[in-house]
């Protein structure tokens, strides 16, 4: 299977130009759910479109709470994939599994150079404003949050560059929100979350940067009120990570996967214009 051309990826309703990723049934053991969804698999790479609520490496729980350990059901024992990059638990899109030891080394390698372009969207609070931005700002460990796995803007941080571009601004329920794409220019942990937050404008269901510091510990320990919830808006946080492109071995490779209906749907009445 030819990897997809990219043009654009804003997604057309309800006939869009990307086709909905093959789902790969479970073959053993048995169980009534898909694995995950694929958007391209040759025999070397085997791209995954990951759904949300799911983590990419083990933590705790069965074979499928985890993005590579459902990858080695599907591939078999005689396989050793390696995950090149990873999203975080609630983040959808595109994830690159290399087959081989070799392929593993080599897209790396063009990843931590910088070789690859990663486009994302994202759904955020409030009215972003025309145009494009670019954010650089330097990020590191939030030491005075309770939450052990927050990061902010510091300036002793690491550096972190974020490109940003409106899609569309829009209201739902007498609250403004707006599609942005982001294209990381680093990879920090949750640079485009946090890069979106210092701007004033979190993403729409973020647990750890949206403005209740209490709102993960309180999801971690399943206790969420009525209240957060409304203020989440939705139950994961609104980042899909929806095209990859790249030249290796002589080749441009470009992958593009399509948000969840859940994504999508939020979006629905603003794909094609923007409201007065």
């Amino acid at each position: 299977m030819p990897p997809l051309k990219i043009e654009d990826s804003r997604y057309s309703l309800p006939n869009s130009q990307l086709e909905r990723p093959a789902v790969v049934q479970l073959g053993q053991p048995p169980r009534s759910e898909p694995l995950f969804p694929i958007v391209h698999e040759d025999e070397d790479l085997l791209v995954i479109n990951k759904p949300s609520d799911l983590v990419c490496h083990p933590t705790k729980g069965d074979a499928f709470s985890s993005l590579i350990s459902r990858v080695r059901i599907y591939l078999g024992p005689s396989h050793h994939p390696h995950l090149v990059n990873r999203l975080d638990r609630e983040t959808t899109g595109l994830v690159l599994v290399a087959k081989t030891d070799r392929a593993a080394l080599e897209i790396r390698q063009l990843w931590e150079s910088g070789a690859v372009t990663k486009v994302y969207e994202a759904i955020v609070h409030d009215a972003f404003g025309p145009g494009t931005r670019q954010v650089n700002a330097p990020l590191g460990k939030d030491e005075q949050s309770p939450v052990a796995i927050k990061n902010r803007v510091r300036a002793d941080g690491a550096p972190a560059v974020t490109h940003f571009e409106t899609l569309s601004e829009f209201a739902r329920g007498g609250r403004r929100f707006s599609w942005v794409r982001a294209r990381p220019l680093s990879g920090r942990k949750h640079q485009i979350r946090i890069h979106l937050a210092h701007l004033g404008h979190p993403i729409v269901g973020d647990k750890i940067y949206g403005p209740d510091p209490l709102c993960y510990l309180d999801f971690v320990r399943g206790a969420l009120s009525r209240e957060q919830r409304e203020a989440l808006v939705l139950e994961n946080h609104a980042l899909h990570a929806g095209q990859l492109t790249f030249s290796w071995r002589g080749r441009q490779f470009g992958f593009a996967a399509q948000p969840e209906a859940w994504f999508l749907d939020f979006l629905r009445p603003e794909m094609c214009h923007d409201p007065g």
